[in-house]
């Protein structure tokens, strides 16, 4: 019945500096960008492979608990073709990116770096 993920939401704290993020620093493509008037909210849709990025930004918004890890979204994971290449790229734009890790499960690459609010982003392999 479920065929694919067709978008994730996200909302954020500084609408500019996570729009600059992902545009800019990430490479994902502007599909459509709106101002609400009646929630004073903007929502920004991404377009990443076949799947959708919705960026939200509300006035007040509480901040996201990380520690200890709170129920609900962990990360967002992307695949890109090679880890250490991505990762290398991402810290020349700025990124903090952690060092890669093997995954002790499937023997993959793979690490971590966050966006603006600490939402953790993982690097996977195709």
């Amino acid at each position: 019945m479920l065929r694919a993920v067709h978008h994730v939401a996200v909302i954020v704290s500084d609408y500019q500096k996570s729009k600059e993020f992902y545009l800019e620093k990430l490479g994902l493509e502007l599909i459509r960008e709106n101002y609400r008037a009646d929630r004073d909210s903007y929502k920004l849709d991404l377009k990443i492979g076949d799947c959708e990025l919705e960026l939200f930004s509300f006035p007040d918004s509480p901040a996201r608990p990380t520690r200890p890890e709170a129920c609900g979204l962990r990360h967002l994971a992307f695949r890109v073709e090679d880890v250490r290449a991505a990762a290398a790229e991402l810290e020349r734009r700025g990124i903090e990116v952690e060092p890669v890790r093997i995954d002790e499960y499937t023997g993959q690459e793979y690490t971590f770096f966050m966006d603006p609010d600490g939402l953790p982003l993982e690097l996977k392999p195709l």
